[in-house]
């Protein structure tokens, strides 16, 4: 059943690999300047079809200053910084691991070291928290209380959020 559920995920993410922009031409153009796609990408879209799925893993790779402003529902802050191996090792190499950050640059280098470490399905969110917000799912903050404020890094990304509250 676990290998259904890896299988149906996968294709879910590669069935909309074409479908990897936002609703905001400029906000796609600074994504695909930021990422260099060396770990897969998946949608906000997707991602909230399958948030609920058993044994998906979602590591949120900003700042715990960030993360405690909000972040997605069930995300385990593992922070950019000051990353270590050692904080996910009670995560199985064959669950399916999405990382974000506020557009996807620390994700995809987080995720990079996961893959290199041994882990199969890692996959980054597309855009980050800002288009998972921008699409319109919820986020959550420190006391899992659902809200609309988002940690926007500082005032020169805050302009990439569209919905919310910028807290920066």
């Amino acid at each position: 059943m676990k290998n259904i559920s890896i299988l149906v995920f996968l294709l879910l993410v590669v069935a909309s690999l074409s479908a990897q922009t936002t609703k905001n031409p400029a906000f796609t153009k600074k994504i695909e300047a930021t990422i260099e796609h060396t770990i897969p990408v998946i949608t906000s879209e997707q991602l909230q079809k399958k948030i609920s799925t058993k044994g998906l893993v979602i590591l949120d790779t900003r700042e715990q200053n960030e993360y405690k402003v909000s972040h997605l529902p069930n995300a385990q802050q593992v922070g950019y910084d000051h990353f270590k191996l050692e904080d996910v090792k009670s995560i199985d190499k064959n669950a399916v691991v999405v990382v974000y950050c506020s557009i996807g640059y620390r994700s995809e280098k987080v995720g990079e070291r996961l893959k290199a470490n041994g882990y199969k399905y890692v996959y980054n969110l597309y855009g980050g928290i800002f288009e998972w917000v921008n699409a319109g799912f919820r986020v959550v903050d420190s006391k899992k209380q659902t809200t609309k404020k988002v940690h926007t890094y500082n005032k020169e990304w805050s302009k990439w959020l569209e919905a919310g509250t910028r807290i920066y």
